[in-house]
């Protein structure tokens, strides 16, 4: 219901989009003052039918003029281009490149700001960074960044950009608007988390560990029962106390391998189980960077234990979509 919810959002926000004018145009606060100079003089002008203020008028009126014509070239001929970082987690701070290009031959496009948009859960649009440019020659690429913080793990959906322009005097700020859509996958939190050098076995969020691993073919840790596991590995007194059934892991089958669980079933997407997430998503970091190999296991589903960095992004990327009672 909610990603129904959610599609039709970002179906209107899409539809308001193509609404749009392709410019707006909004004075500032010396553009106002302008204005109320301009309309006095136009007003003494008709009354006294003085040429002089004539004059000053047809200036003034000309400056407005002159003042759109070079903001729209300093917009006309701009293209963007967004750069995201290889990863990006949740509550940490990350660069997002953007690359300026100016297409026009031989115009000047000056003071440039350009805003990132990103889609929020409401489908409403946020800012996401900013950057400015104060100068691109024609027919050169600049290339500028934005910090950008995401809140929270998940899906981050970009809608475009926003590039306005106060150039030449100052009285106008215009902007025009550029879809430019596209999403990234935010991780969980990560948090150090201490881990023993002789550790190994099975590890569950939150909690500490479950025992060390031994050598040759000896006993080296205990993990929940699955589908096609031989009834003689049983750990009755593990299973008593967890009052579900628990397997002996042998050391010779498994060396190095440590596996994460993370409980799913029967919760509701609260601070706890964020919280949880966050506990596993560091468990996963901190083990692989000790250069095990880590697998995952839910309720619901069991990755493979695995080392490196496709391993990592697999078990964040998973972890990053994951939700109460179901699969990522």
């Amino acid at each position: 219901m909610d990603r129904r919810r959610r599609a039709l959002r970002r179906r209107f926000s899409g539809a308001l989009r193509w609404l749009r004018p392709p410019r707006r145009l909004s004075p500032t606060r010396a553009g106002w003052c302008f204005f109320a100079l301009t309309f006095g003089i136009g007003f003494a002008a008709l009354n006294t039918g003085n040429n002089l203020l004539y004059l000053v008028l047809s200036l003034m009126l000309a400056f407005l003029v002159l003042s759109g014509v070079l903001s729209e070239s300093a917009l006309r001929g701009v293209v963007l281009r967004r750069r995201l970082p290889r990863e990006l987690y949740a509550e940490r701070e990350a660069w997002v490149g953007v690359e300026i290009h100016n297409r026009q031959r031989g115009v000047v496009a000056y003071a440039l700001v350009v805003e990132d948009r990103w889609i929020d859960d409401r489908g409403q649009e946020r800012a996401a960074g900013r950057c400015t440019a104060l100068r691109i020659a024609p027919g050169a690429t600049e290339t500028r960044s934005y910090r950008l913080r995401p809140e929270r793990r998940g899906e981050l959906a970009f809608a475009g950009f926003v590039v306005s322009t106060r150039f030449p005097f100052g009285l106008f700020s215009k902007s025009l608007t550029i879809d430019a859509p596209d999403r990234a996958l935010v991780y969980p939190a990560v948090d150090p988390v201490p881990i023993p050098r002789d550790f190994g076995g099975v590890r569950e969020a939150g909690e500490g560990v479950a025992g060390p691993r031994g050598h040759g073919a000896e006993v080296g840790g205990v993990r929940e029962y699955a589908r096609g596991d031989s009834p003689r590995r049983i750990a009755w007194r593990a299973s008593l106390r967890a009052r579900s059934l628990w397997v002996r892991e042998v050391e010779s089958e498994h060396q190095g391998e440590v596996e994460v669980r993370l409980r799913t079933a029967g919760r509701t997407a609260d601070a706890g189980f964020e919280r949880d997430v966050r506990g596993s998503a560091s468990e996963v970091a901190a083990l692989l960077e000790r250069g095990l190999r880590v697998g995952l296991r839910t309720d619901r589903e069991h990755l493979a234990p695995g080392a490196g960095a496709s391993q990592h992004a697999r078990l964040l990327g998973f972890l990053a979509r994951i939700q109460p009672g179901s699969s990522a």
